[in-house]
């Protein structure tokens, strides 16, 4: 049986609203998943290997559930567009190297290995449109012994010539992925991926829903980014009311686990949909400010119940690092704020971390916490070199790495229990 004790001070948010701490305690697991906190260890315990991270902060893996990873090449270009633009002028362009294998391996290493860098455990990613390098993606994963689901991305309209697919291509394509790579590792998995409904048409759409019911699979796409987008959906679609609708109609929008990205402009009937139907929201702000699309109104979504995680939103965000993006949920939060007459009260810190840890990680099932039952996901955090520790409250210190800490400062990373070194 694996077994394994981590010593040190423990920081998770089992909810939102709070922080818990443990001083210099122990932290047991049994199969990769956590078993117990205890100030003492237990005697049955003590024949359990133990690491010990004398104080240092012991805090869960984080989870990004939102990225696209044949963007990464164009982190930091391009900000000067809106979506669309942007869109057409940058992203087409570089998805459509990806039926090159050499460049997507180039490319896909650097993305595992910085994710891993970063502290990332778990993390929701889109593929391209071509087959074979997102089985690529998806072994880099498994290789690295990280949590992911991965998706192919389908679109067959409204895109550049050489990315546009023939509709039955596209689903016999994710079929065939999804046969092969549904049951082939426990921690990686297939996720169902139209772009967004302006590339996608009915026919396409309705075909993915059938597969998403018929095998039982994951669905994620992107809800309400921009306002020129929502307002050419409403021209694609004038028989129905909303842009959710449009999802809802072909199963996919919580008819099996769902995440929607960005939802900046979403109606009040939109969010109640996605409250009925438990669809994840995938919090984006650093794209939402390079791509001028807007501010979430995050509290909006979490007052009515509506899961929420974090994404990066590689390449409309330039950064990997989590804990960059708790930091720019809060701010944006915050501006909202002052935006709404004070209306919509700012983000705290456990908010922010809970999103970035358990509030996605929910998504997986029982991620991104430490409580019993949870998988062992866990960062060793080294905060020495941030400051003075001496009278900090473990709380403080995790929102001190938060701001000014970076990936210098994780020690060791651990997913279901078991180290996860550098991917190679």
């Amino acid at each position: 049986m694996n077994k394994i004790v981590l010593k040190g001070d423990i920081v998770f948010t089992p909810d939102k609203d709070n922080f818990k701490t443990y001083k210099n305690s122990y932290l047991v697991a049994e199969e990769g998943k956590v078993i117990g906190i205890y100030r003492k260890l237990k005697e049955e315990f003590k024949s359990y290997p133990i690491k010990d991270f004398t104080e240092k902060l012991i805090i869960p893996g984080f989870v990004d559930i939102h990225l696209h990873a044949p963007q990464y090449p164009n982190r930091g270009l391009g900000y000067d567009e809106e979506l669309i633009p942007w869109l057409d002028t940058y992203t087409f362009p570089e998805e459509a190297k990806y039926d090159d294998l050499d460049y997507a391996k180039k490319v896909y290493k650097r993305v595992v290995k910085d994710l891993w860098r970063h502290g990332t455990t778990s993390a929701i990613v889109y593929s391209s449109i071509y087959k074979e390098s997102t089985k690529l993606l998806m072994e880099l994963f498994i290789e690295a012994n990280l949590r992911a689901y991965i998706g192919k991305v389908n679109m067959d309209r409204n895109t550049s010539d050489k990315l546009k697919e023939d509709t039955e291509k596209s689903l016999l394509d994710t079929e065939e992925i999804i046969l092969e790579y549904k049951d082939r590792s426990t921690l990686v998995k297939p996720i169902i991926t139209p772009r967004f409904v302006p590339t996608c048409t009915s026919d396409l759409m309705e075909g993915l829903g059938n597969l998403a019911m018929k095998y039982g699979i994951p669905v994620q796409s992107h809800l309400s980014e921009n306002r020129q987008e929502v307002e050419w959906v409403n021209r694609l679609h004038p028989d129905l009311k909303d842009y959710a609708s449009v999802y809802n109609e072909y199963n996919l929008f919580g008819q099996t686990k769902t995440i929607m990205a960005h939802c900046i402009y979403n109606t009040q009937e939109e969010m109640d949909l996605m409250a009925k139907n438990q669809v994840f929201a995938a919090h984006c702000p650093y794209s939402n400010y390079n791509l001028s699309s807007g501010i979430m109104p995050v509290r909006k979504f979490l007052d009515r119940g509506i899961p929420v995680g974090l994404g990066s939103d590689i390449s409309g965000g330039h950064s990997l690092s989590i804990p960059n993006i708790m930091v720019g949920a809060i701010q944006a939060s915050k501006m909202k704020w002052l935006h709404t007459n004070k209306g919509l009260k700012p983000l705290t810190s456990s908010e922010a971390f809970f999103l970035g840890t358990k509030g996605g990680g929910s998504f997986f099932g029982k991620v991104g916490s430490f409580e019993e039952g949870y998988a062992l996901d866990a960062l060793i955090i080294d905060d020495s070199t941030l400051g003075d520790t001496e009278g900090l409250s473990l709380e403080e210190r995790v929102q001190r790495f938060i701001y000014i800490g970076d990936d210098r400062n994780i020690v060791e990373i651990y997913v279901e229990g078991k180290k996860v070194d550098e991917p190679m």
